[in-house]
């Protein structure tokens, strides 16, 4: 195993822990996403994220009338949790949530089946987005072989700074 300590002491340990995150999303047909509700209680409700964008902003369809929406307005505190159905790689990204209700935006990420869910497609009046852009990210990966080291009490992680991330002791 490659080991916080070595990441750490790495010029490109960033990119390995961003890339790390980035696979196992995509790699995760569902997710945890987890607002807090008015009396301060996390929720988490199972969805099915698009793959993240270059810098791990992760976009989701819901319904506008939902309470994740109700949370997300409230409070944009969220978090998105995946795990790699073929190993024990999960990823966590800790962040901002933002609804979005762009009909350019909602066309071009919805998915061919989602009309059962979402009547009248990404143009009709019961779908909107839900854009989670993360400001830490926390990754376990046997596949990049990524993981806590025997004197640490989490996984690796990557914080946001600025316009570049940074590996976090």
């Amino acid at each position: 195993m490659i080991w916080i300590a070595l990441l750490a002491a790495s010029a490109a340990g960033e990119d390995v822990l961003l890339r790390a995150a980035r696979e196992t999303v995509e790699a995760a047909k569902y997710c945890f996403l987890i607002t807090v509700d008015a009396a301060g209680q996390p929720q988490a409700r199972l969805m099915e994220p698009f793959a993240p964008d270059r810098d791990l902003v992760v976009w989701m369809g819901t319904t506008p009338g939902s309470r994740k929406v109700t949370q997300i307005r409230a409070n944009p505190r969220a978090t998105l949790a995946c795990h790699n159905p073929k190993g024990p790689d999960y990823v966590t990204l800790v962040g901002r949530a933002r609804v979005i209700d762009d009909l350019a935006e909602r066309r071009r990420r919805w998915r061919p089946g989602w009309e059962a869910f979402f009547p009248g497609g990404p143009d009709g009046q019961n779908y909107i987005l839900v854009e989670l852009t993360p400001s830490r990210v926390e990754v376990i990966s046997h596949t990049h072989k990524i993981a806590n080291a025997p004197e640490a009490r989490g996984p690796a992680m990557v914080e946001r700074k600025g316009d570049r991330w940074v590996i976090l002791p």
